[in-house]
């Protein structure tokens, strides 16, 4: 491995908003595809480009089981684990600039 890291991620449009879940190995050019309107089709349709919530892996395969376990979950859980992590539900996209 060369240190790459890998990551999963929740972005939203507002506190309690539509959430979306993604994998990305570069999060500093996912966001900001994100941002620009490019990151997905159902995040630019929902308008959200708010990173509220990462984890940050050194393998791929360990960080796309966590993606699709967490895409299974309920709302609520997701909402939990924001709550825990960024309670102010801010835009973290800054720690990747």
């Amino acid at each position: 491995m060369d240190g790459k890291d890998f990551y999963i991620y929740i972005i939203t449009n507002k506190k309690l908003g539509t959430l979306y879940i993604g994998y990305a190995n570069d999060m500093k050019d996912r966001m900001k595809r994100h941002k620009s309107g490019n990151g997905s089709v159902f995040a630019k349709r929902y308008n959200l480009d708010k990173l509220v919530y990462y984890e940050k892996y050194k393998f791929p395969n360990v960080a796309i089981k966590r993606e699709k376990q967490l895409k299974k979950w309920k709302r609520q859980w997701k909402i939990n684990l924001i709550n825990d992590f960024n309670s102010n539900w801010e835009d973290l996209t800054y720690f990747f600039e």
